[in-house]
């Protein structure tokens, strides 16, 4: 890209204005051996400082290197746009990434992996999205008649569209929170209720958008994937007590939809509602029956640990396979250890012993477990009792789970070797993978890039008018071009992986550091050899999935 000769080129060579502000400067100590535009040679401190006074004078009167820089950054922008009208070819050749693919933290030799260890909900076993629904609806339900919440909250329905994984709940202030991976809100990730609050609401509330060790512990993290019903109900009863002007304290809310939706699952209601209409809310899934043979023909290892009870796993396990299944085949064949019940994350860090559950006669028997049989199902019981029995050392094990702190944190803190299951993956990729959504992603670096450049011209063409009025053409574009991205993935949130600002979130930032690998559904390991090894990418910036646009394309 050329841009057009300016006259101010005769007067100045051509250098950038860090170069000119450097070359122009001097301080009252510095010996001057040359004067400044042709003046003769200074000796005396009067004179130096004189000199001194004259040369920011002209400065000050000389506003033709500013003015360049800024003229030429508008040339650069207006070309941009023009450029902004049709995708480029180059753009459309780039590589796609695979909504199937297995994305790497930490390097893993699949061959050095001898034991699967599995979660059940929403990692083997997956769920329609009545599923939310449901959980919204029988919560609601709970906190009304046990909680005496009014009769008018009945009225509420969950909405698909608001939530996101990866949020946080402000326990203080009732302000749900997208962070970015250094815990900063958000720009537009701030929502008291279900309205998003502005810039300058949150800089009162938060006093800056960075949440410090104070303020962090007040929120609380809503990470799962049964966390989307819980994020819109917590968010549609703030707005309840907001649109019926009664006060409220923040965290009673959280606590009463916390303990409403445990209620759900505890008490086994949203296991039955399931159970009774399995065609509604689980899926069917061949492909996991043929990764869990798979796995057994190569000789590996296999357990089940999920904190569901037996019942609700071997309703929907039979549901799910059995129909692939040959004559006389069971889905616990597939298993060398089953455990359910088992009270994750305290499971890590307990010592709880292991009891024997007699699934026919549904009662807990009271020998002691010191071996694992494969026709047996157990309960309860901790990490510390599971390594001692099966002498499974950690490195050659790896545990999928959909949960970063309930299920991954604790083996990865053990030495386990684990993989994160997050179905939306699948989506946010194709959003990444397709053509328009790169073309703005473009269109953003190109404008960050002009910004930058803007920001760094001479401080005396920062108080003009053409500063000023180039500065807020870019940022409306910018703004423009951030909001459509958003709404590319989620209208009220975003990505869930990314900000509107193209960093990774808080919830990239737990994947990272508890995830050796992630992907959408436990059978993508199908599509590698078992004795492949998956390694960091070599241009890997936060998230490996992550392809940056180069702006280059474009020029």
């Amino acid at each position: 890209m050329t841009c057009p000769s300016f006259p101010f080129r005769k007067l100045f060579p051509l250098c950038s204005s860090k170069q000119r502000v450097k070359f122009s400067h001097f301080s009252v100590g510095e010996g001057i051996g040359t004067a400044f535009r042709g003046c003769c040679v200074i000796s005396s401190p009067e004179q130096r400082i004189s000199a001194l006074k004259e040369k920011v004078r002209i400065l000050e009167d000389d506003n033709s290197v500013p003015d360049e820089d800024i003229e030429k950054i508008r040339w650069e922008f207006n070309a941009a746009k023009q450029s902004f009208l049709n995708i480029p070819d180059a753009l459309r050749e780039m590589p796609k990434m695979s909504p199937q693919g297995i994305y790497v933290n930490r390097n893993i030799r699949l061959d050095h992996i001898q034991v699967y260890g599995f979660d059940y909900d929403y990692t083997l076993a997956h769920y329609s999205a009545n599923l939310q629904s449901l959980i919204y609806d029988l919560a609601k339900e709970y906190m009304v008649n046990e909680f005496k919440y009014p009769e008018v909250c009945m009225k509420v329905k969950y909405d698909p569209e608001f939530p996101i994984r990866g949020l946080y709940y402000d326990k203080q202030r009732g302000c749900l929170l997208k962070l970015d991976f250094f815990g900063s809100i958000e720009l537009d990730g701030c929502f008291y209720g279900r309205r998003k609050l502005s810039l300058e609401e949150v800089n009162e509330l938060y006093g800056t958008r960075h949440i410090g060790r104070d303020q962090a512990r007040i929120l609380v993290g809503l990470m799962d994937f049964f966390c989307f019903s819980e994020a819109c109900l917590i968010a549609d009863m703030v707005q309840f007590f907001v649109d019926a002007k009664l006060d409220f304290d923040p965290s009673y809310i959280y606590q009463d939809v916390r303990n409403a939706i445990q209620h759900v699952h505890c008490s086994g209601l949203v296991h039955r509602e399931i159970l009774m209409d399995p065609y509604r809310y689980i899926v069917k899934n061949e492909q996991m029956l043929f990764f869990l043979k798979m796995l057994k023909k190569k000789g590996k290892k296999l357990f089940l640990l999920t904190n569901s009870p037996y019942y609700f796993v071997d309703g929907g396990m039979r549901f799910m396979l059995e129909e692939y299944m040959g004559c006389g085949e069971s889905w616990r064949d597939l298993f060398d250890v089953v455990i359910a019940k088992a009270n994750k994350p305290d499971f890590y860090t307990s010592e709880h012993p292991f009891r024997c559950y007699d699934f026919e006669k549904d009662i807990l028997t009271f020998k002691k477990v010191d071996a694992f049989f494969p026709e047996k199902i157990y309960y309860h019981g901790c990490l510390k009792s599971f390594l001692q029995i099966t002498k499974w050392n950690g490195p050659e094990v790896i545990y999928f789970g959909d949960h970063l702190f309930s299920d991954l944190r604790g083996p990865s803190k053990a030495g386990w070797r684990t993989a994160a299951i997050i179905h939306e993956l699948e989506n946010e990729i194709r959003v990444q993978n397709d053509d328009a959504y790169r073309f703005e992603q473009a269109k953003f670096h190109i404008i960050q890039e002009l910004l930058g450049k803007l920001h760094s011209t001479v401080a005396t063409s920062q108080s003009s008018g053409a500063f000023k009025s180039l500065m807020d053409e870019l940022n409306e574009e910018r703004r423009k071009v951030r909001c459509t991205m958003k709404n590319m993935f989620n209208g009220s949130f975003g990505a869930t992986f990314v900000t509107d600002m193209g960093q990774e979130s808080a919830f990239a930032y737990h994947i990272h550091r508890y995830a050796d690998v992630y992907t959408s559904k436990p059978e993508n390991f199908l599509l590698y050899p078992a004795e492949a090894w998956l390694h960091v990418p070599n241009d890997i910036k936060i998230m490996p999935h992550h392809l940056k646009v180069p702006t280059s394309l474009f020029k």
